[in-house]
């Protein structure tokens, strides 16, 4: 009988806590399918009619399509850069039979770029792509988002590497294996964990990516996801909530689909990495 008290409890507590997450986002889905005049005045806690009219408005007027394409290019670029470099320094960096001398130093290089603040390298990158006149595109969003999202990987997934065992590494070596067939057959496999878990917040943070993005996109048709919710809120439409909400609510579909995508190589990891004596 306490045991099953106990089971309700925590049931009842987790729901709460569900619920409390929760509300923020189906309370801006509320305010993105309410008509306008429901709007004005007291809003109530359930829309009484249902309109898709914020997100046609959303995608014919606002042009909301081009900044989630620009946020998608800059995001799976920036993302795929990333982990490349970094899954590769990580390992380098975590193996014994790499001999670099500066090695030691590179690795607290890496967690200074790290834990400095993004916006103090804003100034040097700008003046570095205001003199190679890139500023023009999206590529100084795409480096800038590689620049931050690397020291990031580097320190995820270098604990990974290093908890592997090394006698995988030489039983595969001495089956013939190269480096490069060492590194994709053998050792990814083990850490796809890690891989999962870094995707998932090196594209979030991409995703979400603000400061640079508010200084170096100069055209509207660079404009990204984040500079195109910004300017949906001016004086002009403040009171335009249902608006504001139904941008809000697309540029979570993205994210939400990746983080699903990306969960199930995350639990297929963990139950397949494990290594049999």
């Amino acid at each position: 009988m306490k045991k099953r008290a106990n089971v309700i409890i925590q049931f009842c507590i987790g729901v709460f806590l569900l619920i409390i997450t929760l509300f923020p986002i189906l309370w801006m889905l509320g305010l993105a399918i309410r008509p306008m005049d429901e709007l004005v005045g007291k809003i109530s806690l359930f829309p009484k009619q249902i309109t898709l009219e914020h997100f046609s408005n959303l995608f014919i007027k606002k042009n909301f399509g081009i900044a989630l394409k620009n946020s998608a290019v800059t995001t799976l670029i920036s993302l795929c850069i990333s982990l490349a470099c970094g899954l590769t320094c990580a390992y380098i960096l975590a193996r014994s039979r790499f001999k670099i001398k500066t090695k030691r130093l590179m690795t607290y290089w890496i967690l200074l770029v790290r834990v400095l603040p993004p916006i103090s390298f804003a100034i040097p990158l700008y003046i570095l792509f205001s003199k190679t006149k890139m500023l023009t595109s999206l590529m100084p969003v795409i480096s800038a988002c590689v620049f931050i999202n690397i020291p990031l990987t580097v320190w995820f997934i270098i604990s990974f590497f290093q908890d592997l065992s090394v006698e995988i590494e030489e039983s595969a070596q001495i089956d013939g294996a190269t480096e490069w067939q060492l590194f994709r057959k053998v050792v990814l496999p083990l850490v796809l964990p890690g891989i999962a878990a870094i995707s998932m917040l090196s594209f979030i943070y991409a995703w979400n990516e603000y400061t640079y993005s508010v200084i170096f996109i100069q055209r509207s048709k660079e404009y990204t996801v984040p500079i195109a919710l910004s300017i949906l809120n001016t004086e002009d439409n403040v009171t335009q909530f249902g608006l504001v909400a139904a941008g809000g609510i697309v540029s979570l579909l993205p994210m939400a689909v990746f983080i699903t995508f990306a969960q199930k190589y995350l639990i297929s990891g963990l139950s397949s990495g494990a290594v049999k004596e």
